[in-house]
């Protein structure tokens, strides 16, 4: 008979498996007791930083603390001062408000009296219907031109020929101007003037040619620019009388020319040509006047000697004789 085989018994805790078991449980308890033994070093860095950390907030804490000491020290003279502020605003409103009621009264006042002098202008320069009457009553001479100061105020445009010479900027500017005044008062509405130096340079050069609005803002402008407008000059009226009398001299409109200077400095030997050169462009054909000339002599240069060799005497000489052969005026300015 066969014999049976036992079978063999399966040891599950053989001594292998807990040689294993062992070693995987000691190096696990290794593990544990290495870990373990880095976690202080980990754990003072940490502390070391938060400490750090900590003391820059103290002194961030304690610089705000001064910031605001600081500030709240000066609020209340901020608080002060803007108070001042806002009173000093106050006032300036006021200032304003008063300034702006003034202005507006001003203007009507300035409005009324315009229309004032524009009546009295217009008194001086036409003859009513009953004044003629009564002069024509009284048999005289009806004169529709009749002239204020000597000079006639009939002109709708008028051109200024101004010197702008040393001797006139230095000793008679400002008594130039005084009579550039006057002679615009004569003339409270025209059609159009024009200004320009004894060398025929224009104050304006956009209006060369053509005639400036007259409006106050442009009167005002004329007279700004004029405190200070000295361009070059020969000290000789002559190249101005001739630019004014070729450019603007025609047979419709009445012009009138004031030549404001106090030399002429072409010599005695060249006047009759000047007249001359004047005669021919200011006649039109059927031999009338095409502008009036006036002039106003200033005695700066010629205080200095009476000679008849002295340019201040030629140029009353001069102005003389161009004003009474082209109907107009000669004034000599006193100082």
């Amino acid at each position: 008979m066969r014999r049976r085989r036992r079978k063999r018994e399966i040891e599950v805790f053989s001594l292998s498996f807990l040689d294993s078991i062992s070693c995987g449980f000691g190096a696990i308890i290794l593990l544990f007791v290495l870990s373990k033994a880095g976690e202080p070093t980990v754990i003072e860095g940490v502390r070391e930083d938060l400490s750090g950390l900590l003391r820059d907030l103290q002194e961030q804490k304690y610089e705000l603390q001064g910031e605001v000491t600081v500030l709240n020290r000066e609020l209340p003279g901020k608080k002060e001062q803007l108070s001042e502020e806002q009173e000093r605003l106050a006032r300036l409103q006021g200032d304003l408000s008063e300034i702006k009621g003034e202005f507006a009264a001003s203007k009507e006042m300035s409005t009324v009296q315009n229309k004032i002098e524009d009546q009295l202008a217009e008194a001086r320069q036409k003859l009513t219907d009953e004044m003629k009457r009564l002069l024509a009553q009284q048999s005289r001479p009806l004169d529709v031109d009749q002239p204020i100061g000597g000079i006639p105020v009939d002109s709708e445009y008028v051109i200024f020929i101004i010197d702008t010479s040393g001797s006139m900027v230095q000793a008679s500017w400002p008594q130039m101007m005084k009579k550039m005044e006057e002679i615009l008062d004569m003339y409270p509405e025209l059609k159009g003037m024009q200004v320009m130096n004894d060398m025929g340079q224009y104050m304006f050069p956009q209006y060369a040619g053509e005639w400036i609005p007259d409006t106050p803002g442009r009167r005002n402008a004329v007279l700004r620019v004029l405190r200070t407008w000295w361009p070059f000059s020969n000290s000789s009226p002559v190249e101005g009388i001739e630019e004014a009398v070729r450019r603007y001299a025609n047979d419709e409109d009445q012009i009138s020319l004031f030549v404001l200077g106090d030399e002429f400095s072409g010599g005695i030997n060249n006047m009759e040509r000047v007249m001359q050169r004047v005669d021919r462009s200011n006649h039109s054909r059927d031999g009338d006047l095409r502008v009036r000339i006036h002039a106003v002599g200033f005695p700066a240069v010629m205080m200095s000697s009476n000679s008849s060799g002295n340019t201040g005497v030629l140029f009353s000489m001069l102005m003389r004789e161009l004003c009474q052969k082209n109907g107009g005026t000669f004034v000599g300015s006193t100082r």
